[in-house]
Formats: structure tokens, sequence, C-alpha cells
């Protein structure tokens, strides 16, 4: 028993040292424990952020146009497109944005401009949030005030997607203002028709010259999805309608109209339960009606895409009626 607490005696300088080691490593551990303390508070904030998102949306009966104002958006836009114009104007927060295959570093005072069918994502690159406010203009719309402005051309083509230009974006903000603000002063449609006029001489072209290889393939298997968007569409019935292998579909495809023939399909999807949704029709039958699987389905998609859920959607023309 001696000679084992003598054993134990000598080996305790060493463990006293070891246990010395110790707490250094667990002093020091600290300096590594802060920047997650500190993460934790941003996520907590970034959080918070997100409780506090404002989502805005007015349609003008007057001018038969919609007016978006998002306030403290975070979430990305996945790649997307619509069937109308899309006239938007960027108050702050800074985003990556890719349109038609080209990628933009867009910031405040920054004009977007897309026409029907280009197809856009974008993500935050700030770290903060976006504040944006804009326009959905149908192509009726925009053949109506054409007319008004006695310009007898075809629906424009707007040569660029992002744009600084303080004279459009002061018409924009002021038009905006008054739509949101629900006025009825007949300047809110002198605005209207003098932002078209500026964007429309500025920026607008004509329809292009060129044909891009497999055009009339890929158009027709635009057609073979709008006419059965409601059905359960396979990549090999778009491969024989267009005549088309997989892989030279896909690549012809995603090329010319900048997201997949899956993608196509869901954007197609929501875009005409939109026109359901307007006229009243509950979500659940808008989704079984356009084909998608279950509510839950078509609210993931509808909310990504257009940044708010298909009830606050139908409600807005619920409420006008």
């Amino acid at each position: 028993m001696a000679k084992y607490d003598e054993e134990i005696r000598k080996t305790l300088p060493y463990y006293e040292d070891f246990y010395k080691q110790v707490d250094r490593f667990l002093s020091n551990l600290k300096i590594f424990y802060k920047p997650a303390v500190a993460a934790a508070g941003i996520m907590d904030r970034k959080e918070a952020g997100m409780k506090r998102e404002i989502r805005t949306v007015v349609y003008d009966e007057d001018l038969q146009i919609e007016a978006y104002r998002f306030e403290g958006f975070v979430r990305p836009f996945p790649g997307h497109f619509h069937e109308y114009y899309v006239i938007g104007y960027i108050e702050s927060g800074q985003r990556a944005l890719t349109c038609k295959n080209q990628e933009y570093a867009v910031r405040p005072g920054h004009i977007l401009i897309f026409n029907p069918g280009d197809s856009h994502a974008c993500v935050q690159s700030d770290g903060g949030s976006l504040d944006y406010r804009g326009f959905n203009i149908s192509r009726d719309v925009m053949l109506s005030l054409l007319g008004e402005l006695d310009n007898n051309q075809d629906l424009p083509v707007f040569s660029q997607n992002v744009i600084f230009d303080s004279e459009t974006a002061s018409c924009l903000r002021t038009l905006h203002d008054l739509v949101l603000s629900g006025s009825r002063e007949g300047d809110k449609r002198e605005n209207l028709l003098l932002l078209t006029a500026l964007l429309v001489q500025k920026y607008g072209q004509p329809l292009p010259c060129c044909i891009p290889r497999y055009s009339e393939e890929i158009q027709r298997v635009c057609r073979f999805i709008q006419q059965n968007h409601s059905k359960r569409i396979c990549l090999d019935q778009l491969c024989s309608c267009a005549g088309l292998s997989r892989s030279t579909l896909l690549r012809a495809f995603t090329r010319l109209k900048g997201v997949t023939p899956y993608r196509y399909l869901e954007n197609v999807r929501v875009g005409q339960a939109k026109k359901l949704l307007e006229q009243g029709v509950p979500p659940i039958e808008a989704a079984l009606q356009t084909g998608f699987s279950d509510q839950s389905h078509f609210t993931n998609y509808f909310d990504r895409f257009l940044g708010l859920s298909p009830g606050a959607y139908r409600n807005i023309f619920s409420r006008k009626k």
C-alpha cells in the first residue's frame, strides 16, 4: 500500500501539469466560442427581420395593373418568368440577378425591366434585405397604352433588363405611390402613359430578326406544355413532340428559354392558377385544375415565384368585388 501511495505521489506532478494544459486549452476555446455567439445573434436578427417582412400588392382597377411592394425581403427567387411585363425599382439592398443567361449586380436606383417570357432569378448579395417596388402590366394593357400614345407598333421588346435612369425612376416612383395610396386623381393615368412612353422610346426595340437553332422545335414544345399543363407530362413526350433527343432538347430549351422544361411547366401552371384565383376560385381547386399534385406543392411554388401565398393573391381580387 505504501509502495502504491509512493507511485501516486510520483505521478502527481505529471497530472498537475496535464490539468494546467487542459485549463489553458479550455481558456483558448472561449475565443472560438465568441464568433459562434455573434453568429447566433446575427441569425436571430435575420429571423426577426424575416418576421417583419412586408409584402403589399394592390390591383388598380382604373389602370388595370398590379403594383407590388416588398420590404425586408431576404428570400431568393428561383428561375422563373411571367406572361406579362414587369417594371421594378430597387429602393435598397443588393442582389445578384441572372436574366437570359446574363448576370447583373443590381443595387439601389436600378430599374428592372422584364419582357413576357424573360427568365430571371435573383438572390441577396449584401447580407441585408431587399426593398423593391414594381408593376405587372399585361400585354393587352401595354397595347392599349401604346394606342393612347398614338404608337402603332407591335408589343415592345425592351433591349435592356437593368437600367439606371433618374428621369424614368422618378416617374415610376410617383406612379407607384399614387397606386398604393388608392388615388383616383387623373394624373395617375398620365403618369402611367409617361412611364410607358419613356421606356418604349428609350429602350424599346423591334422583335429580334435572328432565329436561333431549334427555335421552331422549342416553340412546338412550349405550345404542347401550355395546352397540356394540367396533365402529367414527361420528358419523353416533349422529345417526341420536338423530334429531338433528350440531351439536345434539354440544351436547346434551356438556352432559348432560360429555364428547364420542367421549370417552364411550373411557371405555366402558376400563371394559369393566377387567372383562376383572380376569378375567386379557391386555392385547392386552382391547384388541382392546373396540374399540381396537392395544395402544399402549389403553395410552395406560388410563393417562391410571386412572393405571396395563393390565398393572399386571391384576396386582392375578392376585396375589389
